[in-house]
């Protein structure tokens, strides 16, 4: 069969090398892919902002299967379009993705369903937030309600701070574009984990967990990022604890998605805090997370193509998933100055080398290729993913890869998986 991918990150590379594993696939089409995907995948040139450029392209491809990457698309209605037409495509609808595209619906939708999560409150004034900090004590998290691309969370140290921050956002300063509502947030304190799950709308099945680190710096300091690295063990969850996420947080969303008249098919994507009090749901996403996927499709040893079309066609409960024990991680190689401004097309070199450590996979997130040569073209360029019998050894296979790269500016956290090796020793 033909898959077609839609996107052109790190994410996509890691799916577009699982779905080619697959038996059954004989042609993997990425729209519009990167440097590094262009070496699993054909890719093709398409406007990720655009559905009728994409209902064209699958009309002209006309792939069996169609997985959509990143969050716009989704947002924009991309999966209602394909269906429309007939064409078999692995994601929610634009209805069920308003669970990562509008914070606000996300935190009432949890509130119906009684899933644990933040105290919050939405408002759609700066004299709405002025109000609302009355209740909440610092520090305050607050939140654009719509897509920024992990920007767009901002946690203040005093009430006065938080008032700044949504006026910033109301009036477009802050992200460029004026938020129409935004949510203010009492701060969790706990480990946060990224737990995703597939659903076909009805059934669930947990892949494997991890944990993301999203600020630039070491010790996690500086500003947020998309994500600097990631790491995926098996000891991250008891399985009581498993289950006990899988009972109160994703059943009941997918449940209540369905009884919403939205059912949500696709990666499901709970970022949880753990805290003293148990887990609660930091945010939604609607679609595989990144560089999460990279960590956990390493340790994916079934056919991931079986899993995805289980969900499309409603049979998840009939489908197992097996993984690797042991663990995996995943460093991001990113261009100096990120998350702010940057320089690309940059050569790159050593790539090769990087491959040829074992169990080691080099992911393209920001990449191109001019004149033969791959070159950076974004914030975050490489995320090379290593797996291991333990996480310290992931983790130096993974450091070992990355000092054979080199770009002007490269920088990478050196530090990933800190907490875990902290806690094993």
């Amino acid at each position: 069969m033909k898959v077609l991918i839609l996107g052109s990150g790190g994410r996509e590379h890691a799916l577009a090398w699982a779905v080619k594993r697959s038996q059954r696939v004989t042609e993997v089409v990425c729209a519009p892919g990167n440097g590094g995907i262009a070496q699993v995948a054909r890719c093709v040139p398409v406007d990720l902002k655009d559905v009728s450029a994409m209902v064209r392209l699958a009309e002209l491809e006309r792939p069996e299967l169609t997985i959509v990457g990143p969050e716009l698309p989704l947002s924009l209605g991309v999966v209602d379009a394909f269906r429309a037409r007939g064409f078999r495509i692995f994601g929610p609808t634009r209805e069920a993705a308003q669970l990562e595209s509008s914070k606000a619906f996300a935190k009432q939708f949890m509130k119906r369903y009684q899933i644990p999560t933040a105290n919050y409150a939405v408002c759609t004034s700066a004299k709405e937030v002025e109000d609302s900090l009355k209740h909440f004590h610092p520090p305050i998290v607050v939140k654009a309600d719509g897509l920024a691309a992990g920007k767009g969370v901002v946690i203040c140290p005093t009430r006065h701070f938080a008032l700044e921050t949504a006026q910033g956002l109301f009036n477009g300063d802050l992200l460029g574009s004026k938020e129409q509502q935004i949510v203010i947030e009492e701060f969790l304190e706990g480990e946060e984990l990224s737990f995703l799950c597939l659903s076909d709308g009805k059934h669930v099945t947990p892949l494997v967990p991890a944990q993301d680190h999203k600020r630039i710096g070491e010790g996690d300091t500086g500003p947020n990022t998309g994500g600097m690295g990631v790491y995926s063990t098996s000891q991250m969850l008891e399985p009581t604890m498993t289950e006990w996420i899988l009972h109160h947080i994703a059943q009941p969303t997918i449940r209540g998605m369905a009884e919403e008249n939205a059912p949500f098919t696709g990666v499901l994507y709970c970022g949880l805090m753990m805290t003293a009090k148990g887990p609660q749901v930091l945010e939604y996403n609607a679609r595989f997370g990144d560089p999460e996927t990279q960590a956990i499709l390493v340790r994916l040893e079934s056919d991931l193509v079986d899993a995805l079309e289980a969900c499309v066609e409603g049979r998840l409960s009939d489908t197992e998933m097996r993984w690797a024990e042991g663990a995996s991680a995943c460093v991001i190689a990113s261009s100096s100055g990120y998350p702010g401004s940057y320089k690309t097309g940059l050569p790159i070199s050593g790539l090769k080398e990087a491959a040829q450590v074992p169990e080691v996979e080099v992911f393209h997130s920001g990449t191109g290729q001019a004149d033969g040569q791959i070159v950076t073209n974004g914030g975050r360029v490489l995320g090379v993913t290593a797996r291991g019998d333990s996480l310290e050894e992931a983790l130096n296979r993974a450091y070992e890869a990355l000092a054979k790269i080199q770009f002007e500016g490269i920088y990478f956290r050196r530090d990933i998986g800190h907490r875990a090796l902290k806690k094993s020793h």
